[in-house]
């Protein structure tokens, strides 16, 4: 048993099979599924898991509880990665009550053919369940329009447990500790930033709107869906969320490019060199064929500054920096980025004009610098001119 605070405890499970969350963000380091009960007058389970681990999710509930029956399940979030095990528990607790709002049960009747037994709530609404009172906030498009979050007060501790659904969450198993003081969270910290930037990235405004309905209340634990229970660092989380869905950055530069035969990638070395001699020290370089893109948005959103180069393909702009444009501009990025670029080309030049397309049609970053364009290899003069592209960035980042 593992016993987050009175009467609530963990009962999720670890993932470390998986190799691409969503099929899509790689897992290095795996994956939870949380999911918690408290084990109150009448008992609440707080959302499922993944279908694929039912039965040892089953042997930790049954470990709190033993043959006690349980009376609500509260579905936070729809996506089957926490919602897939709802089926499955009807059939060990035919008489569970599931609570959730409108949404939620149109996507469960569609998911899993189950309409029967619910119990809709509203914003504010709440439960009793003996000393703790659940009171639900609805978040939609945190990240799904479904998403809320319930908040458990105890009348005898005092103290406030938000089950917030994928908000405050991030990639990595759970090895062994569960709640944050109990174990080294630097391992987790640009991952929360990664699964943000590229799962709830996109939402910005309805992730403010959630910090706004959740201001003012003393929060003892934040138990997400993925990764820690935070306790001891709850200012630290609650303030990155807020400064990644303002589209606050750090004053970095990402350059990242697409290469064939070595000359871009000289170019993105030519560049970087001159804006740290012009005095940017966070530069991060990739390789676009080489780093899983999910990387690169995680320090999009971190950093100011993006310069991006590749080569002209097939009279088009190379794949896999296409990709990474199409890929940032689904992410809606607000704020001050600054976005330099580079191209090259054998003998039709397309690159630089693509580029210069995405950003004037989708991304919306403020231009900086002269773009280079390259014809074959490095000349004395697209060599100068990397350079200055350089210094101009460094100029905007620095002042």
């Amino acid at each position: 048993m593992i016993e987050i605070t009175n009467k609530i405890c963990y009962v999720g499970v670890n993932d470390r099979n998986k190799s691409l969350f969503e099929g899509l963000w790689p897992l290095p380091n795996g994956v939870s599924y949380n999911s918690y009960l408290i084990n109150d007058d009448k008992v609440c389970l707080i959302d499922t898991v993944e279908v694929d681990f039912f039965m040892p999710f089953l042997k930790n509930i049954q470990e709190v509880l033993g043959d006690k029956p349980i009376d609500y399940l509260v579905v936070n979030h729809m996506e089957p990665d926490h919602s897939g095990s709802i089926a499955l528990i009807k059939k060990y607790y035919p008489d569970i009550k599931i609570v959730g709002n409108k949404k939620t049960f149109g996507m469960m009747a569609g998911f899993y053919g189950v309409e029967e037994g619910t119990m809709e709530v509203k914003n504010g609404d709440s439960i009793e369940l003996g000393d703790y009172t659940l009171s639900f906030v609805l978040t939609p498009m945190v990240h799904w329009p479904e998403t809320m979050m319930t908040l458990a007060t105890s009348r005898t501790e005092g103290g406030t447990v938000l089950f917030s659904g994928d908000a405050f969450g991030c990639f990595g198993a759970l090895n062994g500790g569960v709640i944050d003081a109990e174990i080294n969270c630097d391992t987790f910290w640009l991952e929360m930033v990664r699964y943000y930037s590229n799962i709830v990235g996109k939402y910005g405004t309805p992730v403010q709107n959630a910090l706004k309905k959740l201001a003012g209340v003393k929060l003892d634990y934040i138990c997400a869906t993925h990764g820690p229970v935070w306790h001891e660092f709850i200012g630290k989380v609650v303030d990155m969320y807020d400064r990644l869905s303002r589209y606050e950055t750090e004053p970095g530069l990402v350059i990242c490019y697409g290469t064939m035969y070595g000359n871009t990638e000289r170019a993105a070395e030519v560049i970087a060199r001159a804006a740290s001699q012009a005095g940017v020290k966070n530069i991060v370089m990739y390789n676009v064929s080489q780093t899983h893109h999910s990387y690169i948005i995680r320090d999009v959103f971190r950093y100011r500054g993006l310069i991006v180069g590749a080569p002209t393909y097939n009279t088009a702009l190379y794949h896999e920096m296409d990709v990474l444009l199409s890929e940032l501009a689904g992410k809606d990025i607000k704020g001050n980025h600054l976005l330099g670029w580079f191209g090259s080309f054998s003998w039709a030049s397309k690159a630089v004009g693509e580029i210069a397309r995405w950003n004037e049609e989708k991304l919306h970053f403020e231009a900086v610098g002269t773009p280079v364009e390259i014809k074959q290899a490095l000349t004395p003069e697209t060599f100068a001119a990397c350079e200055t592209l350089g210094r101009d960035m460094a100029a905007k980042l620095t002042t």
